[in-house]
């Protein structure tokens, strides 16, 4: 059994979000074309079947990424400015656990447009994407690894009032390094190292090499890309938590 602040909080954030469905329709729309048409650009008027399978992967998990935290930081930043943050933290549950339903709603819906986003493309364009079992545990990776990203977003919309541009900046810097343009092996090397240090591009990176390299966890983790994954997400989750503690408190002061 959840408990009841849990359920509550997921339920009112389910609620809010289906109350405005016109923005996620939006959102499907832009995102579903968004993607091919950077591949058209990108193969110079054509669809390079080569580069697209890849590449789906990884606007999949930008998607992912920059629904969720869409979704997680508009409603904090929208109670923090009504004044009602304080009277949802009147509570004895630890604070952490309305977050968690927070968090949960966030990666529903971030799923849902993550996935008609890939789904429709590879429709239309015919992208073919194997279904391995060993490309499960990196692909709960990426999603636990995006949502470490997202709480570190809802850890800085408690204090600050430009938790917008931030994010914005930094999931433009995502779609551009985490290989939704091009597969990361054609980047400079110095640009791939630079890649990989943010979120979701290492969890692509594993999980491509499952798909459509034939990799296995084993070959995974001894070559590198598991374990690094995981230290990747364990340290933005450290951080996501210590920050949000500071700065839940901060907030409660301030309110």
């Amino acid at each position: 059994m959840l408990p009841d602040i849990l359920r509550a909080e997921i339920g009112k954030g389910l609620r809010v979000q289906l109350a405005h469905p016109a923005g996620h329709v939006v959102t499907l729309l832009i995102s579903t074309m968004m993607y091919l048409g950077l591949q058209f650009v990108l193969g110079q008027g054509e669809l390079r079947q080569d580069l697209l399978p890849p590449t789906l992967v990884a606007i999949g998990g930008y998607w992912f990424l920059q629904y969720a935290g869409l979704v997680m930081v508009a409603d904090l930043v929208e109670e923090i400015r009504a004044g009602t943050f304080a009277q949802s933290q009147m509570s004895t549950a630890p604070p952490w656990l309305p977050m968690l339903g927070r968090l949960f709603t966030a990666s529903v819906f971030g799923l849902a447009v993550a996935a008609v986003a890939a789904l429709v493309p590879m429709l239309l364009a015919q992208i073919a994407v194997p279904l391995r079992w060993a490309a499960l545990l990196p692909a709960a990776l990426l999603g636990v690894n995006a949502l470490a990203f997202t709480f570190l977003l809802a850890a800085l919309a408690l204090v600050s009032p430009a938790v917008g541009a931030l994010q914005s900046l930094f999931t433009s810097l995502v779609l551009l390094l985490n290989g939704s343009f091009l597969p990361l092996h054609l980047y400079p090397d110095w640009l791939a190292s630079v890649a990989r240090l943010l979120p979701t591009t290492l969890g692509v990176e594993a999980l491509n090499r499952t798909l459509f390299e034939g990799g296995t966890l084993a070959g995974l983790w001894t070559g590198g890309a598991l374990p690094w994954l995981l230290v990747h997400t364990l340290v933005l989750a450290a951080v996501a938590g210590l920050l949000f503690v500071r700065n839940h408190r901060r907030a409660l002061e301030a309110s």
